[in-house]
């Protein structure tokens, strides 16, 4: 058994609220925490930004990898083929696109696999039926499932796998089992007409993905040819527009509070529109903290990122422990003002206990000045 060391201590000028009523004008609160948001944390204040570098030398840096650039090396029929983006030895994440019908089925035996439908729709066939889906969707498959997609629109998505693990839902505590979404909302396959309609004699193989390798069973039939089902496990369906986020109008929530899927060792968080917190004394954007237990990514999806500068979608940051990080300068201002009452983003956020590592496809597609923008002439621009 182990138990952090707690005695909470007040130390020169501060606030009586983290993310509150700031006991000065012009200071900057950094918080420093362990244990991803759920463990022991201090709040300093200091009279500088963090954030306000003018050099920085060495591997370990923000970076700002656009995925939209990736076409080529997405392509493809498989999504055993794609390479990694990231990568460590509990979590792989890719970016597939697809536009037409996969010719065979697939099967990940390494682990549970997460799909967040960026662009496109289509259909899903797999053990359990059929089920639509479209842009928005998360797209949980349990392992060991044989499935395939029929894109109706090309497919822009983004793959998490939850290596030699499970996705799980995390524990909704004193906000209940209804709350951030409700489980009624979730999608199921079905054994329906279009399902029925699959069903055939003639040859189908299937591309099996272990230890990220792939082998290839063929059946002189479509091994899809299930009549019913019963049970409680299967895949499912979640749009983003079914969150509904967790909010307080005098504290800004940390990240853990969006926490959409849990796997042992990583979570996917989930940030969709929601009010700005409008009580006067409370902070409007993300706070600068040191996040020292976990990497963080950021896949932007929709709408106006409103802590960051000149992000589009199809764009992913990747912060990896190590250093504080935070707003944007012109972001940290806008909020200081409440020029914005409303967010209007939508980004999947992944913040994972071990290092990531950058795949070699990345260095295409990353923007080395990533880590100028939080510089001090970035204000003055």
């Amino acid at each position: 058994m182990r138990k952090w060391i707690s005695f909470p201590h007040r130390e020169g000028v501060c606030s009586r609220q983290a993310h509150a009523d700031f006991p000065e004008e012009g200071i900057y609160e950094r918080e420093l925490g362990r244990g991803g948001f759920f463990g022991p944390a201090s709040h300093i204040h200091h009279r500088h930004a963090p954030t306000d570098w003018v050099s920085w030398e060495g591997p370990l840096r923000p970076r700002l990898l656009d995925l939209n650039g990736l076409k080529e090396e997405s392509s493809a029929l498989s999504p055993w083929v794609v390479p990694d983006i990231l990568s460590n030895p509990h979590c792989k994440m890719r970016v597939w696109r697809l536009a037409e019908p996969m010719p065979f089925l697939v099967r990940n035996a390494d682990g549970d696999e997460l799909l967040f439908i960026h662009q496109g729709a289509g259909e899903l066939f797999c053990d359990y039926g059929h089920l639509s889906f479209s842009e928005g969707d998360y797209l949980l498959i349990p392992r060991g499932t044989m499935w395939r997609l029929e894109p109706s629109a090309p497919l822009f998505v983004l793959m998490i796998e939850a290596t030699n693990d499970s996705f799980q839902l995390p524990e909704k505590g004193l906000v209940g089992n209804h709350a951030i979404f409700d489980p009624a909302a979730l999608g199921v396959p079905a054994i329906d007409d279009a399902f029925l309609a699959q069903q055939s004699e003639e040859p189908w193989s299937l591309q099996i993905k272990r230890h990220s390798q792939v082998s290839v069973v063929t059946w002189p039939f479509n091994p899809l040819d299930a009549i019913g089902w019963h049970g409680d496990l299967c895949v499912v369906r979640l749009n983003w527009r079914d969150i509904r986020p967790l909010m307080s109008h005098r504290y800004h929530l940390p990240p853990s509070a969006h926490t959409t899927f849990v796997a042992s060792r990583f979570v996917v968080c989930t940030f969709v529109p929601r009010p700005i917190e409008s009580d006067p004394g409370a902070l409007k954007v993300p706070f600068y903290h040191n996040n020292d237990d976990f990497d963080e990514v950021l896949f932007y999806h929709a709408g106006d990122f409103f802590s960051r500068d000149n992000i589009e979608k199809g764009m992913l940051t990747f912060h990896p422990a190590g250093f504080t990080h935070g707003p944007h300068p012109k972001a940290f201002a806008a909020g200081q003002a409440y020029a914005k009452k409303f967010t209007d983003e939508v980004a999947v956020m992944l913040d994972t206990r071990d290092a990531l590592m950058l795949g070699e496809v990345c260095e295409r597609v990353e923007n080395r000045e990533y880590v100028n923008s939080w510089q001090r002439q970035s204000k003055e621009q």
